[in-house]
């Protein structure tokens, strides 16, 4: 057994002890198989055999830290989930980023071509069901900002607002493929993330003061409109964890979320999972100065970022419910499902 998954059978025994429930399992087996791919995932690139592969994060895809101990070489290896993006959709986000870091418009990590010449490769194991899409990005060294930090915030604004001009000048190739994120996607009859409905601990009280904020959001949004200067290719997940700092330089790295949305939609993202916080307007203006350094963003835009913070919520209310097994969903739980409760009031009182 390699070293690697024997470690993450010792972690795993920590966390669920000798009487693990049948999803504890579930999951024990799943991490081992994703384990053994990645594992065989290294053999595609020109990467020694003995580096070691450990498990950084398991949300969307598996994000593995790979490092040759000869040289302590690292790399960043993403296992993708099964029917979420296509190898153009993937091969799409690749193009973008590596856009954006050519123009000088985004620091963003730099993708790593396989044996084959490929960025997109295709690794089959027989742990797994169906083979699966890889990407190794080389490592990008820095540290998450804090959540706290206004400053950061501005230099957050400025570097989102290089990236939504770069995105609205670039000629995209003609095959660019990736998902859109607008109401229907989000919280309507289509979301890529699944229902609201299915967030954790909703009661039925709870269930109908959340059915009123989306109805109002819908509105709003449908008044918002999609015009050019406010709707176009966005990160998406502009989350702090999907940020880095290295002196002073904002780092962005994962764009599995990049898509078509509203450019306020990235604003928004900067607060996940503490949008009931009581810093978040001062970082939220924070954002708004450091934007307007780049791209004109009018009153009436800024009056409506509240909305689109409450949009986020809502979609990761949805992404709580349908990732129960990450360790992101159990560190929320119903907690989450009850703060956004006082949000939707505060919401309500403010828009509807």
């Amino acid at each position: 057994m390699p070293p690697s998954v024997a470690r993450w059978e010792q972690r795993l025994s920590q966390l669920f002890g000798p009487h693990a429930s049948m999803d504890e399992l579930a999951l024990d087996q799943r991490l081992k198989n994703l384990q053994a791919a990645a594992e065989a995932a290294i053999g595609l690139y020109r990467i020694p055999s003995a580096a070691t592969v450990v498990l950084l994060n398991l949300s969307e895809n598996a994000t593995y830290r790979v490092e040759d101990p000869a040289s302590s070489q690292c790399w960043a290896l993403r296992v993708h989930r099964e029917g979420y993006h296509s190898k153009i959709g993937i091969a799409s986000e690749l193009t973008w980023l590596t856009a954006l870091r050519d123009r000088g418009a985004a620091v963003t990590p730099r993708p790593v071509r396989g044996i084959d010449g490929e960025l997109v490769q295709v690794v089959s194991h027989p742990a797994l069901e169906g083979p699966r899409h890889v990407v190794l990005f080389e490592w990008e060294r820095g540290i998450e900002p804090a959540q706290n930090d206004p400053p950061v915030f501005e230099i957050l604004g400025e570097t989102t607002a290089r990236m939504h001009a770069h995105a609205a000048s670039w000629c995209r190739p003609a095959w660019f493929e990736r998902h859109t994120w607008d109401f229907e996607t989000s919280l309507g009859d289509r979301p890529h993330w699944g229902s609201w409905r299915n967030g954790v601990g909703l009661t039925p009280d709870n269930e109908q003061l959340f059915a009123r904020t989306v109805a109002a959001i819908h509105r709003r949004l449908e008044r918002f409109g999609k015009g050019l200067n406010r709707f176009g290719l966005i990160h998406g997940d502009m989350r702090l964890a999907n940020l880095l700092l290295d002196n002073g330089t904002v780092k962005v790295i994962d764009f599995d979320d990049c898509g078509f949305g509203w450019r306020l939609y990235d604003c928004a993202t900067t607060v996940s999972f503490f949008e009931h916080k009581p810093e978040v307007p001062k970082l939220i203006s924070a954002w708004v100065r450091g934007y307007r350094r780049h791209l004109p963003l009018t009153d009436e835009e800024e009056f409506e970022i509240p909305t689109f913070v409450m949009l986020r919520r809502l979609v990761l209310l949805a992404w709580i419910g349908s990732h129960a097994e990450t360790d992101l969903a159990k560190s929320m739980g119903e907690q989450y499902t009850k703060d956004t409760v006082l949000l939707c009031h505060v919401f309500l009182t403010r828009f509807s």
